[in-house]
């Protein structure tokens, strides 16, 4: 993906779970998760408009 393997994604878990604690963890997961969904959702409206311009 970025060049990050299993122990680079494992010590910024592990760093998250020291800043946030565990219980904010799923609550920002989750807020992550809508944006990116959002995102692609946004991207592909945009894709879409700009071909129907195009035909």
């Amino acid at each position: 993906m970025f060049g990050l393997g299993l122990p680079e994604i494992l010590l910024i878990f592990v760093v998250a779970l020291l800043i946030f604690g565990a219980a904010k963890l799923p609550e920002i997961g989750r807020s992550l998760g809508k944006a990116l969904c959002e995102f692609k959702k946004g991207t592909q409206e945009f894709s879409n408009e700009k071909d129907k311009k195009g035909e």
